[in-house]
């Protein structure tokens, strides 16, 4: 079974976002393919649950995850950071070996996320 959590303060931003939208089920999360090393997050707040999603439920608050994305992201915990003036969700994935220096891209470890198709 897959498994990813959530920290306090990523569930904490979560809550702010959809009291803010003033509507919402959760967080969206998902991988893409794009940038200097691979694959990057994306991220949106989602009203409803797709079938093709799993649901994972931390402090209260819930992320939605499309099934060919959990490969990616298996053990992987989300956090909302703040770094001087910028303000981020960001994942503590095991799965990545690298990031671009920009910080938006990552590359896998080989065999991580095998039959992933994103």
């Amino acid at each position: 079974m897959t498994m990813i959590t959530l920290t306090e303060a990523a569930a904490k931003q979560i809550h702010s976002q959809i009291a803010k939208r003033g509507k919402g089920l959760g967080l969206r999360v998902g991988v893409k393919n794009v940038g200097c090393s691979g694959y990057a997050y994306t991220y949106e707040l989602a009203d409803e649950q797709r079938g093709d999603e799993q649901r994972f439920e931390n402090h209260g608050a819930t992320l939605l995850i499309a099934t060919p994305s959990l490969a990616t992201l298996e053990g992987a915990c989300l956090d909302f950071v703040t770094e001087g003036l910028k303000q981020s969700f960001q994942f503590d994935n095991p799965n990545v070996s690298n990031t671009c220096g920009c910080g938006e891209s990552f590359s896998l470890k080989a065999g991580a996320g095998k039959g992933v198709t994103v």
